[in-house]
């Protein structure tokens, strides 16, 4: 616990000390924009063989984020990010706080923040991938991970971007909780770009996940550890890319027995012109390995994009999911309909 302080302290410390004369050329200048995930398709989803009450046709607004950034000079700014969704178990829709931080560029190679913020993992898989309005990247999608967490974090890159880092000590609640924990969660990332288009990156995560918490009665029984891997190429007219992870004790902080997971997922998209392209993605994961041998998930999409105007993406897609367990089909769906991604 003391060396996990000693680190976090040493992190926001370091960038303090070199920010202290920052330059302050910049005016200062505030921004706000948005993205939003909004979809109208058909589903059909099962269990054991029954149609489940989410069946059916309807439009749906995944994701809305607004966002507002300040900057106060050539070093100093600050960004508020807000994140609507609809929650299905209180049939409400809901308002989060995203991101709010505090960000210190000292130069590429070292960017401060300090707050909740981008993770090191999912967002930077997110910018590579591209149909992150069609689905989410593996991790998240399978809630192996999180894209912003409370805490510390720094980034950066060197040698004219070839290379790249980001890591964050974090409370491990995820940005809809800011519970104080007794001992910090760490993530962290380093990438290595050596020609144009080609991405290569190793992760980590290590930590409680949030449940470290003072006078709680289910206190950590393990510590959760996920690694990843990822290589992705993407030029103007393709894109071709695939991770693997593997991990432990994700789903079993509290319980007395071990778990662990692993999944791979692939994808490829042809750009044809500037603003129509083709893509599919392929996932397979077996996400209780120890406690659950025989479960197994797979998951496709296809589909086709086309870039309406500036801001503006739609594409219509068919997606499929099949969970099996000793090779009977536990749950499944199939959805058809079109996806849209507005940002401005």
């Amino acid at each position: 616990m003391s060396k996990q302080i000693f680190a976090a302290v040493a992190l926001a410390s370091s960038a303090l000390a070199v920010v202290a004369h920052a330059d302050t050329a910049v005016t200062e200048n505030t921004t706000v924009g948005g993205t939003g995930f909004i979809d109208f398709t058909n589903l059909d989803a099962q269990s054991a063989g029954v149609k489940t009450a989410t069946s059916g046709t309807g439009l749906d607004v995944k994701r809305f984020y607004l966002i507002a950034n300040h900057t106060f000079d050539d070093t100093w700014s600050a960004n508020l990010t807000t994140d609507f969704n609809y929650s299905s178990t209180t049939s409400e829709t809901q308002l989060f706080i995203k991101k709010a931080y505090l960000q210190a560029k000292v130069s590429d190679a070292f960017i401060a923040r300090a707050g909740s913020a981008d993770l090191p993992w999912i967002p930077f898989e997110e910018a590579l991938y591209g149909y992150r309005y069609v689905e989410q990247v593996l991790l998240d999608r399978l809630k192996f991970g999180t894209s912003a967490d409370w805490g510390l974090h720094a980034t950066g890159k060197l040698a004219d971007g070839m290379f790249g880092y980001a890591v964050s000590t974090i409370e491990g609640n995820g940005y809809k909780n800011p519970t104080r924990t007794k001992s910090l969660d760490w993530e962290g990332r380093v990438s290595f770009a050596p020609v144009k288009g080609l991405t290569a990156a190793l992760g980590f995560y290590s930590g409680k996940l949030g449940k470290d918490i003072q006078g709680s009665t289910t206190p950590p029984l393990h510590t959760a550890q996920r690694f990843d891997a990822l290589v992705v190429y993407a030029v103007d007219q393709f894109n071709v890319g695939g991770e693997y992870f593997t991990a432990d004790n994700w789903t079993s902080v509290t319980s007395a027995a071990k778990d662990s997971a692993n999944g791979y997922s692939v994808w490829a998209a042809v750009n044809f012109t500037p603003t129509v392209a083709a893509f599919a993605r392929a996932d397979s994961d077996k996400p209780n390995k120890d406690t659950a041998p025989t479960k197994k998930e797979d998951y496709f999409n296809v589909g086709v994009s086309a870039k309406m105007r500036k801001g503006v993406d739609v594409a219509l897609v068919y997606k499929h999911d099949e969970v099996k367990n000793n090779s009977v089909t536990a749950t499944k769906y199939d959805e058809i309909g079109v996806w849209t991604q507005v940002k401005f």
